[in-house]
């Protein structure tokens, strides 16, 4: 079974970066996508950015698109998510995801592993 910790969360101020980590614990398999949501206070989680463990793929929220660089290291057992530009509008709970397939990507009903979640706020 896959087990994910997320780190790296963190109070920034706007126009910041912060780069969040997801590591699997029990090593990568079954793991063939890596998935980025949050959910701000309020609201429902939503998708931020994807990538295929084996092809490099990537898939971004255009919220978040040519802010955030979503990554992934085989040997290290990590995802990452490299954010930029920060504003206070990404202040959420960050939680990496797993999923066995390549689709139905900004569904987090789709995904069946979860991180516990790491706390991002961006405020002055």
């Amino acid at each position: 079974q896959v087990h994910l910790v997320e780190s790296g969360g963190g109070l920034v101020q706007p126009g910041d970066s912060l780069r969040l980590s997801c590591v699997a614990g029990r090593g990568t398999s079954g793991i063939y996508v890596l998935g980025w949501f949050r959910q701000a206070p309020g609201k429902e989680r939503e998708f931020v950015a994807a990538i295929d463990w084996y092809t490099d793929a990537t898939k971004y929220a255009d919220s978040v698109k040519g802010r955030f660089i979503i990554s992934r290291d085989d040997d290290a057992r990590a995802g990452y998510l490299q954010m930029s530009s920060l504003k206070p509008e990404d202040t959420a709970i960050y939680s990496c995801a797993a999923k066995p397939f390549w689709r139905n990507l900004l569904d987090p009903n789709d995904y069946p592993y979860w991180g516990q979640g790491t706390q991002v706020t961006v405020s002055l």
